[in-house]
């Protein structure tokens, strides 16, 4: 998608050609005159920001891991379920009771079978990876600072039907909790769990890290996205990325984007240069890499064979150069080797569009969209303004996210484009695609992803500083054909267009299929980033 190199309006002659790689600016003001695509993004050829893969060669590549490197699925949310009771003993002439459902043993056995009925139940409906480990009934929540399970979940499902809640915030873990009003035995937290444990007596809410959005009452589709949410954000924080270029973000300045997201998302980036570093003869590049690749007779031809077979996919049209889908499926493979060795299931490219294209004589459109086809999460731009978005989105839903360029919103309808588009966008049916030339260079290979009318999407839009995202809930209306990037879609929303354009912050958005907005804000608030939702 981007070119190294910047260019300005001149004063009185026709706009040069736009860029999207925007680069620092000087002394921290932005020269009015650059074009939409004018900013140079991020890093350029400066020294990389990251932790550098060294000492490889395809050879090496190649024979460590034999075929062709499949994506690492998603970890499970492991989930410790606790019910947290007390069994009152009858005393004469005074209050011995408090309120509840469960009173005998006898209750408190029907309960525990309910609620493992439940999990069960949970397990099977559950889209998502998730572990739960045995139900355990404590009369004394103190018991579960000493737990090994507790130690190992991520998650706690707390049954708070009784017992001092203060003991499970003590543990500093992610925690739902759930309350009975008619699916069961009355819990005595449904009347007490806001004044006495999350307001602790007081007019607001006293307890770190858990609030209301933390309670459930009876319904189990509650609890579900609740996990969903929490598998999403615990398969992103930490999660290993290789940046080929170096990390960058969009018209920020060099090394700040990338070292918030490491303090907030604890990513752990890898790099790769596009080129050798004289002072770093150890250190791997992408051209060495790459070059030895078209010398392998036998990753030549499998990445032929793969040309030929997605080419013969249905819904699939060739419209540029047979030798550019060639190249760009080689070149997928050998991403796919560097993220197996550096065990990262996320994948970046900065600089994309002027460097990468005389490395590879392909650009990296199609290598991006057919990685995140097959479980991988893969972007262009190297912008980590958004790329936390995208990482969180496809880890809760399972499904590819489309970065995208925004437009202008006007008449309900905005226009969202981009050359990287996935083809699985549901996670598992192929979109018809043509496959044409990347549109501003007029070269290599690129899906126009006809992503299908009526699909619901939701649209996250980070802000540079890591602060707030906007979301917005929309409906595909259209899949032009604009003189634009090649994967465009119309998006009909709700909120007014002022407010849209009033609030939406930063430049790239994030899209993925299917309404996930609770997952989203219920997740980031964690982190903490604050969740905007236009409706």
């Amino acid at each position: 998608m981007c070119r190294d190199e910047h260019d300005h309006h001149a004063s009185d002659g026709p706009v040069r050609p736009h860029t999207c790689c925007p680069a620092p600016p000087p002394d921290g003001a932005y020269d009015a005159g650059l074009t939409r695509r004018g900013f140079l993004g991020g890093m350029g050829g400066a020294a990389l920001s990251g932790v550098a893969l060294t000492g490889l060669t395809w050879s090496s590549l190649a024979a460590e891991e034999p075929g062709l490197p499949a994506a690492p699925p998603r970890r499970p949310l492991v989930v410790k379920p606790v019910l947290l009771y007390h069994l009152p003993v009858r005393k004469p002439q005074t209050s011995w009771r408090s309120w509840g459902g469960v009173q005998t043993q006898q209750d408190l056995d029907g309960e525990v079978a309910r609620i493992n009925g439940e999990l069960k139940k949970l397990q099977s409906d559950a889209d998502f990876p998730v572990k739960f480990l045995p139900l355990e009934a404590l009369d004394n929540a103190a018991k579960l600072a000493e737990s090994p399970d507790v130690k190992a979940a991520d998650t706690l499902l707390v049954y708070a039907c009784n017992g001092n809640l203060n003991e499970i915030a003590k543990l500093k873990k992610d925690t739902i909790f759930f309350l009975r009003h008619k699916s069961g035995p009355l819990y005595l937290y449904y009347e007490i769990i806001s004044p006495r444990f999350l307001r602790q007596h007081t007019d607001t809410r006293v307890v770190e890290g858990i609030d209301d959005d933390d309670v459930v009452v009876d319904s189990q589709d509650e609890i579900l996205w609740r996990l969903r949410s929490l598998c999403g954000l615990h398969n992103t924080l930490g999660t290993k990325i290789l940046a080929v270029g170096g990390p960058g973000g969009w018209a920020q300045p060099k090394g700040v984007v990338a070292d918030l997201v490491r303090e907030k998302w604890k990513l752990d980036i890898q790099t790769i240069p596009y080129r050798p570093d004289p002072k770093l003869p150890d250190q791997a590049d992408l051209t060495a890499l790459f070059q030895a690749a078209r010398e392998d007779k036998a990753a030549v031809e499998l990445a032929r064979k793969r040309a030929d077979a997605y080419l013969k996919l249905p819904g699939t049209t060739l419209e540029t150069e047979r030798a550019f889908v060639d190249n760009a499926f080689l070149l997928e493979q050998v991403f796919r080797k560097l993220m197996a060795k550096a065990d990262c299931r996320a994948i970046t490219i900065n600089s994309c569009m002027g460097t990468i294209m005389p490395i590879t004589e392909t650009t990296a459109c199609l290598p991006l969209s057919t990685l995140n086809d097959d479980g991988y999460v893969a972007f262009c731009e190297s912008d980590f303004v958004v790329i936390p978005a995208g990482i969180l989105m496809s880890s809760i839903s399972g499904k590819p996210p489309f970065l995208n360029d925004p437009t202008y919103p006007h008449d309900g309808v905005i226009t969202i484009a981009h050359c990287t588009g996935p083809r699985k966008m549901d996670g598992k049916t192929l979109e018809p695609a043509r496959i044409m030339t990347h549109f501003e260079s007029d070269y290599g290979a690129t899906p126009k992803v006809e992503m299908h009318t009526g699909q619901v999407v939701t649209n996250v839009i980070p802000d540079f500083k890591e602060e707030r995202w906007v979301g917005l809930l929309g409906e595909i209306i259209a899949h032009p054909f604009l003189p634009i990037c090649r994967a465009q879609i119309d998006i009909r929303y709700e909120p007014s267009d002022l407010l849209v354009a009033e609030r939406m912050p930063g430049f790239h958005w994030m899209t993925i299929y299917g309404d996930y907005h609770r997952e989203i804000g219920y997740a980031i608030k964690k982190i903490p980033v604050q969740w905007e939702f236009l409706g």
